[in-house]
């Protein structure tokens, strides 16, 4: 039995993003699983995500950590309450604040892998951080503070 991404427990009205929304042709639809204690996710950029020949857009690479940071904080909530991720009422997050520091050129054509660590889940938010490596090298770090999608972004 395959595992479930993060992102596959998300309802068709969440499934719209431009970063992990499975029903976004034209997006990343990146896919986060749990590995032990930390989150994974792996991306190929392809040559529409160049910034210069040979190397990634540095927005990419934000997208990349925005999303599977909030995907990773929704899982973190579930785990912290002891609850599947199918089950009601759904946990959804939003980001409240993206830091992204380059640390080196990221290359364009290997797998990027992105890898999270919960550093605090409460009741409203979660906060994590995230590596973003190829090659073995880590080529940024991300911090991203979660919040509960508010009532007025859901759909009536």
């Amino acid at each position: 039995m395959k595992q479930k991404a993060f992102q596959d427990y998300y309802s068709d009205d969440f499934s719209h993003c431009y970063g992990c929304g499975r029903l976004n042709d034209h997006g990343l639809q990146i896919k986060s699983y749990w590995d032990g204690d930390q989150s994974v996710a792996s991306y190929i950029p392809n040559e529409q995500h160049m910034a210069l020949p040979g190397f990634v857009y540095g927005g990419l690479i934000a997208s990349l950590i925005d999303c599977h940071c909030t995907g990773t904080a929704a899982a973190a909530s579930y785990k912290k309450e002891g609850r599947d991720m199918d089950s009601e009422p759904a946990l959804r997050f939003v980001t409240a604040s993206l830091k992204v520091d380059f640390l080196a050129p990221t290359p364009l054509g290997p797998a990027i892998e992105i890898r999270g660590k919960i550093l605090e889940v409460t009741e409203k938010k979660a906060v994590i951080e995230a590596s973003v490596i190829v090659e073995n090298i880590i080529c940024a770090k991300g911090h991203v503070v979660a919040v509960r999608m508010p009532e007025s972004m859901m759909a009536k």
